[in-house]
C-alpha cells in the first residue's frame, strides 16, 4: 500500500502545529543552518482510555515491538492503563503473548453465519452481550445493583458491574515482581472520587499493584471505585483521558519521542441524528482536548527555549545573581517530538463502539493500529532537522485529525 507522509496543520490557538517528514516547522523563522535535534533520551508510549477501542493500541505496540522500539516509559488511562501494565509488567519477549491472551479473552464470538445474515449484527450482539452479561476475564454483573440506584451499598459496590474478574486476570497476566524491578517506567492516571483531582501513580515513586491499574479503569457508574491508601479512585478518563501532560510536566525534563495513541476522534462530521449526536458527544468528551493541551505545551516549551537563549546573552557578573539563577533554571533545551497516531473510524461504528468487543471490531482496530504505526515508522519524520527554537514538534498522518 502506498504511504503518504504525515503533513503539517496550520497553527491556531487551539491546535498544535504539525510537521511533515523531512520538513521544519514554518511557524517560526528557520535559521540558515538548522541543526538536527539531539537523539531522544527516552521513548514514551501514551495510551488513551476507550474500552474496546484499546485494541488499536495493541496494533501500535505490535509494530513498535517488531521494529525493536521498546518504550522507556508507558503512560495509560483506563484500558490504556491495562495495556500499559501488560507491556511494562512483562519481559519484552513475553509482552505480545500477554496482550494476545487478554484480548483473545475479551473477544465476543458470534455464530459464523451472523455477519452474513445481517451486516453489523455481530457488533450489535457483542454490545448487547457485554451489557447483559459482562465480558469474561474483565467484568460481570454486580448483584448489589439489583437493590436499585438508591440503595446505600458503599462506593466500592455502587456500580452496575463488578471488576473482580479483571483483578484475577491482571494477577495472571502481569508479572508485578518484574514491574517493580524493571527499568521501564509505568504511570497510570486515576481520579479521587471525593476531591475530584487527578493523580498519576508512577512506578518510579511508588510500588504499583493491581489496585492502581484497576483504579485507572474504574469508570462509574459501570465499574466500582477502587480504594488506594484509604481513598476511593475512579477512572482517570473522567479528568484527562489523554494523559500526555504527565510527560510534559515531568520534572526530569528529558528530550522525548512520544507516541501518543488516540482512539477517540476529536474532529468529526456534523451529526444529523440523535444517535450521531450521542456518538459525537462521546468522541469530544474522551478525546480530552489533546490538541489544545499540546498547543499550550508548545507555548510553554518555546518560552523555556527563549529563557535559555537569554541566559547565553547575559554578562558574567549577572549570572551570579541568585534571582537570575532562579529565573535561568526555568529554561531548558529539551526537544519533545510527539507522534500522534489517530485511530480511524470504522464503517458502521456508533456511540457503542467502546463496548464493541466483537471479533471483527477488535481485529479491525488492531490491524489499523499496526498499519498506521508501520507507516509512521517508515516515514520516521522525527529524524528530520528542526528549528532549534522549536521545543515541541508534532507529527501525524495528513488524512487524520
Amino acid at each position: 500500500m502506498a504511504t503518504r507522509p504525515p503533513t503539517r496543520k496550520t497553527r491556531t490557538q487551539s491546535k498544535p502545529s504539525v510537521t511533515p517528514a523531512g520538513a521544519v516547522p514554518l511557524s517560526q523563522k528557520v535559521p540558515s543552518s538548522p541543526q538536527p535535534p539531539p537523539q531522544p533520551k527516552q521513548t514514551v508510549l501514551v495510551l488513551q482510555g476507550g474500552g474496546a477501542l484499546g485494541a488499536y493500541q495493541v496494533g501500535v505496540y505490535e509494530a513498535l515491538h517488531e521494529a525493536g522500539l521498546e518504550p522507556d516509559w508507558v503512560i495509560g488511562t483506563s484500558i490504556g492503563a491495562i495495556n500499559a501494565a501488560l507491556i511494562v509488567g512483562n519481559r519484552p519477549e513475553a509482552r505480545m503473548a500477554k496482550l494476545d491472551a487478554f484480548w483473545d479473552m475479551v473477544e465476543q464470538r458470534s455464530p459464523a453465519l451472523v455477519p452474513l445474515a445481517w451486516p453489523g449484527l455481530e457488533n450489535w450482539l457483542a454490545g448487547v452481550n457485554a451489557v447483559a452479561g459482562g465480558i469474561p476475564g474483565f467484568f460481570a454483573p454486580n448483584p448489589a445493583a439489583l437493590q436499585g440506584p438508591l440503595a446505600t451499598v458503599g462506593v466500592e459496590q455502587a456500580s452496575y458491574y463488578t471488576t473482580t474478574p479483571l483483578h484475577e486476570t491482571l494477577l495472571e497476566l502481569v508479572d508485578f515482581d518484574w514491574l517493580h524491578h524493571c527499568q521501564t517506567r509505568l504511570t497510570v492516571g486515576a481520579v479521587n472520587a471525593c476531591s475530584g483531582t487527578i493523580r498519576y501513580f508512577d512506578s518510579t515513586a511508588q510500588t504499583l499493584e493491581v489496585a492502581h491499574i484497576m483504579a485507572s479503569g474504574a469508570l462509574p457508574p459501570a465499574f466500582p471505585a477502587v480504594r488506594i491508601g484509604g481513598e476511593p479512585y475512579w477512572d482517570g478518563g473522567l479528568y484527562s483521558n489523554t494523559p500526555i501532560e504527565a510527560v510534559f510536566d515531568d520534572p526530569s525534563r528529558k528530550s522525548s519521542l512520544i507516541f501518543s495513541v488516540n482512539v477517540w476522534q476529536q474532529q468529526g462530521p456534523e451529526p444529523g441524528t440523535i444517535a450521531q449526536v450521542l456518538a459525537r458527544q462521546k468522541d469530544i468528551q474522551y478525546a480530552s482536548r489533546d490538541e489544545s493541551h499540546i498547543a499550550r505545551q508548545q507555548q510553554l516549551h518555546r518560552l523555556r527555549r527563549v529563557i535559555r537563549e537569554l541566559h547565553k546573552a547575559l554578562p558574567d557578573h549577572q549570572l551570579s545573581d541568585p534571582l537570575v539563577q532562579q529565573l535561568v533554571d526555568q529554561g531548558c533545551s529539551t526537544t519533545m517530538q510527539v507522534v500522534r497516531l489517530l485511530a480511524p473510524r470504522l464503517d458502521g461504528e456508533d456511540m457503542s463502539k467502546d463496548i464493541d468487543f466483537s471479533v471483527s471490531g477488535i481485529r479491525a482496530r488492531r490491524q489499523a493500529g499496526y498499519a498506521d504505526t508501520r507507516k509512521m515508522l517508515a516515514a520516521a519524520p522525527w529524524t528530520a532537522p528542526v528549528d532549534p527554537m522549536e521545543a515541541v514538534v508534532v507529527y501525524q498522518d495528513a488524512g487524520r485529525g
